[in-house]
């Protein structure tokens, strides 16, 4: 199934979306301590971004400090995932993890249409994942373990 946006979302003044610039492993350590998630050793983590498909992050102009962050590994045929969906908590967190998915699913939908979406993620972004379209917990399977 093809993602369509229902809508274009805008992150406030000041913040961008960025996919070109690799994230220092220790900034994306520090948004998953944020979101109440798992962090993991830097130099796997370091690696694991490096060789993913691609990745997003949001982050604000003025200051160094990631406020979104996903990334995407897949097959190119039949799966692809998200890993490490996160983002800083506060007013914007919500809309930062619906940008976050917007335009990792167009960019799925571009690059590798047909392919089944899994999503590793806390729960704050339940709301988010359901609001873009994903069933959670069709059949009350709650893990999916990645050792990096």
């Amino acid at each position: 199934m093809q993602y369509f946006s229902k809508k274009k979302l805008v992150l406030p003044e000041g913040y961008f979306v960025n996919s070109s610039q690799i994230p220092l492993a220790k900034e994306v350590n520090k948004l998953l301590a944020n979101c109440g998630c798992e962090t993991f050793p830097i130099k796997p983590l370091s690696e694991a971004i490096q060789k993913s498909n691609f990745f997003f992050t949001i982050q604000n102009k003025l200051q160094s400090k990631l406020y979104g962050f996903v990334r995407v590994t897949s097959d190119r045929g039949l799966n692809a995932n998200l890993w490490n969906l996160s983002a800083a908590s506060g007013n914007n967190q919500q809309l930062f993890y619906s940008i976050l998915l917007q335009v990792t699913l167009e960019r799925i939908n571009r690059e590798m249409p047909g392919c089944s979406i899994s999503v590793q993620a806390p729960g704050s972004s339940f709301k988010s994942l359901e609001e873009s379209g994903f069933i959670l917990d069709p059949n009350g399977i709650r893990v999916m373990g990645y050792k990096l």
